[in-house]
């Protein structure tokens, strides 16, 4: 068995938690390893502000989410079931929804104990050198400012841990950044197990370490605690409406610049033509024309687009590729009610 492990525990981490009784076990055990000295938490203060900002929407969500679930199966009951059937099962949920407790008290409870880890962990102060590290990452566009957005907090997270390994020199020390935040840590290239390669040099084969999956940091104690930790959410939750909004945006704009590569390789062979302004004649006879302030606007939309992706991450693509990413559209469209092949971009 190795030494203590120290984790950094990322905001999400803890909120994914808190949004998921079913892990109410991994949480457990996740306080008899910190009680038994075999774990200690790294807590800088902006997880414990960050915790407690999202407290109320998490316990919100929640509290909705068991209500509606119970109440979508009692709809299907009284859709499909015969009489005799629908008495039966009513009855069933209904003393089901009474024998449940208060589902904002369930998420409570859990809240309060993530919180009494994090308060009882030792508070990682915020120092100018780490502020100073943050905000070149920003200015140089580095990971997590690689997606062309506010990632400061990010930012201030992944070099408060470093500080803090930096710090520790001892022989044998261990230490673990646990995040799900894969976006804006991972490799956007590879295995989303690896580190992006703007903080790769942060982690290291033994004593820095980073995982994507809480359960896969606490297998490397080896212990008999840790062999058990079968309960990672392998049923996992449904997506989130932003989260499919946010990935239908990301793939059609990724097919428009695609596009608007195609139509710049159509300008430098000159089988596509910019004009001042279109003339008013019907479209066959102006198809291969680009009025002027259109495709200026268009340039400019690219050139945001390769800062908030990289243009590593923009094609181009492959045939198999291609018919993927349109697929993917269309099925995710089709998850919030379109009908299917709905490729408009």
């Amino acid at each position: 068995m190795i030494r203590m492990l120290r984790m950094l525990v990322d905001t999400c981490v803890w909120l994914d938690l808190a949004k998921d009784p079913k892990q109410s076990r991994n949480l457990r055990i996740i306080e008899e390893l910190i009680e038994g000295k075999a774990v200690e938490l790294i807590v800088p203060k902006t997880i414990v502000d960050e915790f407690r900002r999202n407290k109320v929407r998490v316990v919100e969500d929640y509290g909705r989410s068991v209500g509606s679930t119970l109440n979508r199966a009692k709809d299907i009951v009284i859709q499909q079931g015969n009489r005799r059937r629908i008495r039966s099962a009513m009855k069933l949920l209904n003393e089901a929804d009474y024998r449940i407790p208060r589902p904002k008290d369930v998420a409570t409870q859990i809240f309060a104990r993530i919180e009494k880890l994090l308060n009882s962990s030792p508070l990682l102060q915020l120092s100018d050198d780490v502020k100073l590290r943050a905000s070149e990452r920003a200015i140089n566009g580095n990971a997590p400012f690689h997606r062309g957005k506010n990632s400061m907090n990010d930012a201030i997270l992944i070099e408060s841990y470093h500080s803090y390994v930096q710090s520790h020199t001892k022989s044998g020390e261990r230490f673990a950044f646990v995040t799900h935040n894969f976006k804006d840590f991972s490799h956007p290239a590879a295995n989303h197990k690896l580190p992006h390669p703007d903080i790769a040099h942060f982690f290291s084969k033994i004593k820095s370490r980073y995982f994507i999956s809480l359960g896969d940091a606490l297998k490397t104690l080896k212990s008999k605690v840790t062999s058990h930790w079968l309960f990672e959410p392998y049923d996992q939750q449904a997506r989130s409406l932003d989260e499919i909004s946010e990935a239908i945006d990301e793939l059609i704009t990724k097919i428009w610049y695609d596009r608007h590569q195609v139509s710049r390789q159509k300008i430098a062979r000159g089988t596509e033509r910019i004009v001042d302004k279109l003339p008013d004649v019907p479209w066959t006879q102006r198809k291969n024309l680009v009025q002027r302030d259109i495709w200026e606007g268009a340039l400019k939309s690219a050139e945001k687009v390769e800062r908030r992706f990289g243009k590593e991450n923009l094609g181009p693509w492959s045939k198999f590729e291609w018919g993927m990413i349109n697929g993917k559209v269309s099925a995710l469209r089709w998850v919030l009610g379109e009908d299917w092949d709905e490729l408009y971009t």
